[in-house]
């Protein structure tokens, strides 16, 4: 029986190793013929503890031509975080590579899971079996926080990620993604269900990198000119280092750029453009709940702005003035074009829920619309437009402020390499705002130059009380920023003097 459904060739950009389409089906079906021998069952959970490589897919498909549930994992997990996920998942295999360290083997095996090496293949697999997969079996279960707490691990079946795929290509047809880059991890949705299996599973050729290498991304335009590359997505964090450090491509085969899982700034978009070559850089909305990209910039030219989203992709949004799941879905309850409230979004490609925790998937999902948790609003022309999160938004004394609206303007700064702005208690407002910046240089001129950028582009209310200069910002093994992190990363330094900073200024005029 042949492979369902058709698969492009699979490139690892960096060490050059590729398989044809027919090759990818003999992999798979080398592995199929494994995993059957192994008693692999419909319904059983199989983690793969390494990703962007070749045998990943391989092994994907074969966990899913089986019946299985396949449950990606980050390879940088300690043993201990490990252990946490797989009492959650309980999997019946765990595949690992060369590069899985001996106890990060033995923990999983303690945990009730046979450890397979993914190199221990037949050689001569024969014919594939019967594909037994079902429309409504689970197929992904992706974990997005909780790996050494409460784990929420995302659940989609072969129904809600077909259904996201169709969706992509009616909004986006296939033609631009003839060869895609991958530099994003294949252990979460942005990565792994549409920079990857979005363009592969419909024949197109896929090129997967290690991910977040900066050794790598100060090599980009190299990369996409030696693969020939039309389509690429990434996140924020890694273009502000690609701008800075690699050259531009030189082939002109780039035809489009996604950039997605962090807020886009008008300033980044437009050195994105620049960059690339390319007008075509859409700012991408996804998340894993909802099989990640849902809306965007599409539908002709665009000018750049902070927090512009676009259209939905295979989507209803609506913005309503509650979070809660429990309040009626009335349609009085929506804002006005241009009122900012919570993005709900109704989707065919919705999670079936979080693993076992019906109480967290009740929080967000009613009636088939899930709350997003983001906060937005739909302009005159159906748009949406992103101003920030929920949980990020910092209340100074009754004035509503969306950190990512700060970043932006921090962001366009000339000697700013990268921000993050978060909340912080205060005696007198019961908020306060504090930015952490990483600086081009840290001379008192470039810090005295960026409070006067932003004296005349924030509003009084909006300026950062307390500064931090760092090194790097912390950001997850996704290359997001947790603005709570950051936090209490800066709580055990000393803030910026920033007074004696201004104050030696105006000494020395």
């Amino acid at each position: 029986m042949a492979l369902e459904p058709t698969v492009g060739a699979l490139t690892e950009a960096v060490s050059g190793r590729r398989w044809t389409p027919e090759e990818v089906v003999r992999e798979v079906a080398r592995r199929v013929h494994r995993l059957e021998r192994r008693g692999l069952a419909p319904g059983e959970r199989v983690f793969i503890h390494f990703g962007n490589r070749l045998e990943f897919f391989a092994e994907l498909l074969a966990v899913w031509h089986l019946g299985g549930c396949a449950v990606p994992i980050d390879g940088r997990l300690t043993a201990f975080e490990l252990e946490t996920l797989a009492r959650t998942a309980a999997p019946r295999f765990a595949l690992v590579d060369d590069g899985t360290a001996p106890e990060v083997a033995r923990t999983l095996g303690a945990a009730g899971a046979t450890v397979v090496d993914t190199a221990d293949v037949a050689a001569d697999a024969g014919p594939l079996p019967a594909g037994r997969r079902r429309l409504d079996d689970e197929a992904l279960i992706l974990f997005t926080s909780g790996s050494t707490g409460s784990p929420k691990g995302v659940v989609h079946t072969h129904r809600s990620l077909g259904a996201r795929w169709i969706t992509l290509r009616q909004a986006l047809g296939l033609e631009v993604f003839e060869r895609t880059l991958c530099l994003l991890p294949t252990h979460f949705g942005h990565g792994l269900i549409c920079n990857c299996l979005f363009p592969w599973l419909a024949g197109r050729e896929l090129c997967v990198t290690p991910p977040f290498r900066p050794e790598l991304i100060m090599r980009l335009g190299a990369l996409l000119d030696e693969h020939r590359i039309t389509f690429m997505s990434s996140v924020p964090s890694l273009w502000r280092l690609a701008l800075k450090a690699a050259r531009p491509p030189r082939a002109a085969t780039l035809r489009r750029v996604h950039c997605g899982s962090a807020p886009l700034s008008a300033a980044l978009w437009e050195g994105i453009r620049t960059w690339t070559g390319t007008e075509d850089v859409l700012n991408a909305y996804g998340i894993t709940e909802t099989g990640s990209w849902v809306a965007g910039t599409t539908g002709g030219p665009v000018v750049p702005e902070d927090g512009l989203v676009g259209e939905p992709w295979g989507a209803v949004i609506r913005i309503r003035r509650s979070a809660d799941t429990a309040a009626p879905l009335a349609g009085e309850a929506d804002c006005a074009p241009g009122e900012a409230g919570y993005v709900w979004l109704s989707t065919p490609a919705l999670m079936k829920g979080y693993l076992d925790r019906d109480d967290l998937t009740r929080q967000v999902v009613a009636d088939g619309w899930f709350m997003t948790g983001d906060i937005g609003l739909l302009d005159e022309r159906g748009r949406l437009l992103l101003r920030g999160r929920e949980r990020d938004e910092i209340n100074k004394g009754g004035m509503k402020i969306y950190p990512a609206d700060v970043d932006a303007v921090v962001e366009r700064f000339e000697g700013t390499t990268d921000v993050c702005t978060f909340g912080l208690d205060d005696a007198l407002y019961g908020q306060n705002v504090a930015l952490a910046v990483v600086l081009a240089d840290d001379r008192d001129a470039t810090i005295r130059g960026l409070h006067d950028w932003m004296r005349r582009h924030l509003a009084e209310h909006k300026m950062p009380v307390r500064w931090y200069v760092l090194g790097e910002i912390p950001r997850t093994s996704r290359g997001k920023v947790n603005r709570d992190d950051v936090k209490n990363a800066c709580a055990a330094l000393t803030p910026l003097d920033l007074g004696r900073i201004l104050a030696r200024a105006g000494a020395a005029s």
